[in-house]
């Protein structure tokens, strides 16, 4: 090397050195911060309720009636087993001592989080083969951590269930935690892996993936390590503005967020690694191989990364603040992906020089290698019959996108959110073979004190209700008088127990007319409480995919108009994007309901898949559609085309399978929804990469020649 070749390498090597060292110090900032965002978790269906719902209204004025900011939360304990009198008097002595439970290692109780003005209740079943004991909790609780940063209320369930085995056993009945609480407390409990098992998973399967891709034993730990970078940093971010009340975070948008950064980076620095070996062959100087990659796909990176980010954010339009809070959370991990591939990628692989590519070391001899091989063949397969490769692959996406009327997305009931039986999930089913589905979390109906009998006489037929009774001011004394009907600023309660859980959509679909029976009696009643917080929920989310989709749809058209300077290109690969979702639902309703037999869908489901279907579908697209653009301007479309996807269609399909694989990685948590939507993105991802970006779009766009660059002035190449 002379020595102005030297000087000239000198100063581009420091300044990678100095980005390396200001990402690991952002890292050790950010880092330890990730490590806490499940203490800043929210999963709460009723925090999620805009203020307008009917629910969040009624639990409002619900909250009054305790005199503080609170509300009464149903942990059940169920013993089941042949009740006697002895039993049941052991039963409902240990249980009313259970509030002096500690917690988790700490010195809080359990008496620190139970509601005001309610007490322990025990009571036998009717049939004589089961005891229910409720432990009221303060709904606020739930959202609480304890010293130790763990949440309270996985802690008050471990805590019961470990006390109540032994008296179980002296008792001769068989012991479950379950309602409201045990459910929850078993979902943060399954959240609560995601921050471990599935952050690992996801790396090993990426890992295992680069380095099959790459065949070297070093080179798969450069992007491996940027995007956990991303990771930490977008985490570190995500836990402070949660922290400060700013976003919303449950467990299923940090799990999300882990496997859209790793997945979104990977993919990058698939992309960028590509195009730098690719001008390695043509570069004596890696600095300058650089600057020519990296001119190459800086363009498309943040063309896709703004895409996927804006797609995200129009989620703040959404009326749940749970979804409303994966847009900010969503964006920022992609944004993070995108700056570390953008800076401390390039910096690493600066640094290293091109040992890194070892055994596989590519030299500055002018080999254009990736105009051989398997892709070669298939983009010269499109080239020779256009018509029919565009003709035969969009019939099989159509075929797909048919069966998607059967998909069912109506809704699902806490029970039927795991994938397994948690203790809680077998409880709750025993629990109604026993009592009254809605035992001890009643649906609650404010009104006006002086309607108490008009409103009773008229819910008394309404659909599912099997007792109807007004809240009182105090706690009913066996052998003494009742106490009066509690009044708050004029209103009353009525409290209707429910044939059906809760928490289910059977109950949930009793709701519209439980309200319309209440408004008729008394015009200003507030219809509340479980059930009707999983109705307004699901009412909310349908509003959702009709309103967010078509925004998200316009944004995404725009972003690829102005990107390929053209209308025609951009409606195209919308076009066939949108096919591949549909199809991908069509395969989903098959699946979920003929393989795995889920009981249906979360109806946010739609909308989540198509934000990542869509948004990251759009990618490949991009990918492919700006060096193609690229290669026209040289050659002429046709051309073009046939080099676009020869060049590009390794390290896409490498990219779609990475994405696809981590997003698969969601199905190894034992909650439905997440395994539905790992498997949707999982399919529809690789649908996208084999059949859409390989096939479809390139024959289009061979089919119709250079006019897909309308009105842009290449529509003449």
């Amino acid at each position: 090397m002379s020595i102005n070749a030297a000087r000239n390498t000198r100063k581009p090597y420091a300044f990678a050195m100095l980005v390396v060292i200001a990402w690991f110090i952002i890292a050790g900032i950010f880092g330890p911060l990730f490590g806490k965002l499940t203490s800043v978790q929210e999963n709460n269906n009723s925090s999620f309720l805009p203020k307008g719902a009917e629910a969040t209204q009624a639990s409002e004025v619900i909250q009054t009636f305790s005199g503080e900011d609170t509300f009464s939360f149903p942990t059940l304990v169920l013993f089941e087993g042949t009740v006697n009198p002895t039993a049941l008097a052991n039963i409902n002595e240990h249980m009313t001592g259970v509030g002096e439970l500690t917690l988790g290692g700490t010195s809080k109780k359990i008496s620190d989080f139970l509601a005001p003005d309610q007490v322990i209740s025990v009571f036998p079943s009717q049939d004589g083969k089961a005891i229910l004991a409720n432990v009221p909790l303060d709904g606020n609780s739930i959202a609480e951590v304890l010293p130790n940063e763990e949440p309270v209320l996985p802690a008050i369930v471990e805590a019961l269930r470990e006390d109540i085995k032994p008296l179980a056993e002296a008792n001769g009945v068989t012991q479950y935690v379950t309602g409201p609480g045990g459910l929850l407390g078993d979902l943060f409990s399954a959240f609560g892996t995601l921050d471990s098992t599935l952050l690992l998973t996801t790396l090993g399967v990426v890992a295992v993936i680069l380095i099959v891709v790459y065949r070297s034993p070093v080179l798969w730990i450069i992007p491996l390590l940027s995007s956990l970078l991303a990771l930490s940093t977008a985490g570190g971010i995500v836990y402070l503005l949660a922290k400060r009340d700013i976003i919303d975070v449950d467990g299923q948008s940090q799990g999300i967020l882990s496997v859209l950064v790793i997945g979104a980076a990977t993919d990058y620095a698939l992309l960028l690694i590509a195009r730098y070996r690719e001008e390695l062959h043509h570069h004596e100087n890696r600095f300058d191989a650089m600057r020519s990659a990296y001119k190459g796909v800086w363009e498309p990176i943040l063309a896709s990364g703004s895409t996927v980010s804006i797609a995200l954010l129009i989620l703040l339009f959404s009326q749940l603040t749970n979804t409303a809070g994966l847009g900010p959370i969503g964006a920022i991990g992609i944004v993070c992906s995108m700056i570390t591939i953008l800076t401390l990628l390039p910096a690493l692989l600066l640094l290293f020089g091109r040992w890194i590519f070892w055994p596989r070391i590519p030299h500055n001899d002018g080999d254009d290698h990736v105009l051989e091989g398997i892709w070669s063949k298939v983009g010269n397969g499109i080239g020779r019959n256009p018509r029919r490769s565009w003709v035969i692959s969009g019939a099989v996406l159509l075929l797909f996108a048919f069966a998607s009327t059967t998909l069912k997305t109506d809704g699902l009931g806490t029970v039927d959110t795991f994938t397994g039986n948690p203790e809680s999930v077998v409880g709750q089913k025993l629990l109604e073979k026993h009592f009254p589905g809605g035992e001890g979390d009643p649906t609650q109906v404010v009104i006006n004190a002086d309607k108490i009998d008009v409103v009773t006489a008229a819910l008394k037929n309404a659909p599912g209700v099997t007792q109807i009774a007004p809240q009182l001011d105090g706690i009913p004394v066996e052998g003494q008088p009742l106490p009066p009907v509690k009044i708050v600023n004029g209103k009353a309660i009525l409290n209707l127990t429910l044939d059906k859980a809760p928490d289910s959509v059977e109950a949930g679909n009793e709701v519209p007319e439980i309200r319309r029976l209440a408004h008729a009696a008394d015009a200003s009643s507030l219809v509340g409480g479980t059930s009707a917080v999983y109705y307004d929920v699901r009412k909310a989310n349908d509003r959702d995919n009709k309103t967010i989709i078509p925004i998200i749809l316009f944004a995404i058209t725009i972003i690829l108009g102005l990107l390929l300077r053209s209308i025609l290109s951009a409606i195209l690969l919308l076009g066939t994007v949108v096919l591949s979702y549909f199809a991908t639902l069509g395969v989903c309703a098959l699946v979920f309901n003929h393989v795995f037999g889920f009981a249906g869908g979360d109806n946010s489901f739609p909308l989540f898949t198509f934000i990542f279907l869509v948004a990251l579908g759009i990618d490949y697209n991009i990918f492919l559609m700006t060096r193609v653009r690229e290669e026209s301007q040289k050659i002429g479309t046709r051309a073009g085309v046939i080099k676009g996807v020869t060049v590009t269609g390794a390290v896409i399909t490498s990219a779609g399978i990475v994405l696809a694989a981590t997003f698969a990685v969601l199905g190894l948590l034992p909650l439905v929804p997440l395994a539905q939507l790992g498997f949707a993105v999982a399919f529809g991802v690789l649908l996208d990469t084999i059949i859409v970006r390989s096939i479809l779009v390139p024959a289009l766009v061979h089919e119709i020649g250079p006019k897909i660059w309308w009105p842009s002035k290449l529509q003449n190449k």
